[in-house]
């Protein structure tokens, strides 16, 4: 592949850009709109998501429309739940991806063998809820590229994230994980600075923080977001 759909396989991301400002991932994106605000923003990463459930769910075509259009430079990440071969086979061979983000109950097995099979980086998202949470998150670490700290969802959550929960950041102020390391959870332009502060993380993942509806991606919002991230 060659042109703006050229893939770029980027092993584990560094923490941070190399000025020292937190890179920031923009998920959810679903139309043109979204995705020209968040590159104008500086984001270092945008996601699509393909989860039936979310209001954020792409097709296939769709996603494939918004990925040719990004930039080099900026990674492009494919949220998936629990999917099987056959739907990351489809997603694969139409929309250039540089990372996959396995967001369900995925096991460490898996994370191994998608990795394997496309070639690609792998981000687990693990949801976090209190300290035992924060403990198994090691389980993944030397397995995945990278980890994502995320709000554990309620058990009668449709979604597995997205929901706009944060977790109390307090858990890992003093983690130091091997490996790269996306925070994520209930984050918006208010408390971005504060979470960065408490935390130490160096990459920033947001989604309904960022949205006047759900779904709806907000410029103001994005780009209110990227700077009090960094």
């Amino acid at each position: 592949m060659t042109g703006p759909s050229a893939r770029v396989i980027i092993g584990k991301a560094p923490q941070a850009d190399p000025g020292g400002a937190a890179r920031v991932k923009i998920c959810g994106i679903t139309d043109t709109a979204a995705l020209d605000a968040a590159v104008a923003a500086g984001a270092a990463y945008v996601g699509f998501v393909f989860f039936e459930k979310s209001p954020r769910h792409l097709e296939i075509d769709q996603a494939r429309a918004l990925a040719v259009e990004v930039p080099p430079g900026v990674i492009k990440v494919a949220l998936t739940v629990n999917a099987d071969n056959a739907t990351l086979d489809a997603i694969d061979a139409a929309v250039p991806l540089d990372m996959w983000q396995l967001h369900g109950s995925e096991t460490p097995e898996r994370v191994t063998e998608v990795k394997a099979r496309y070639g690609l980086p792998v981000m687990k998202a693990l949801g976090v809820g209190d300290a035992a949470d924060v403990e198994a998150i090691a389980h993944y670490e030397g397995v995945a590229d990278q980890i994502l700290v995320d709000a554990k969802p309620p058990r009668t959550a449709v979604l597995p994230g997205g929901n706009g929960l944060s977790f109390d950041w307090r858990l890992i102020s003093t983690r130091d994980w091997a490996g790269p390391w996306m925070l994520a959870g209930g984050l918006t332009p208010d408390n971005v600075g504060e979470a960065v502060a408490l935390t130490g993380a160096r990459q920033i993942d947001v989604s309904s923080g960022v949205e006047s509806a759900p779904g709806v991606k907000d410029a103001d919002l994005i780009s209110r977001f990227v700077g009090a991230a960094r």
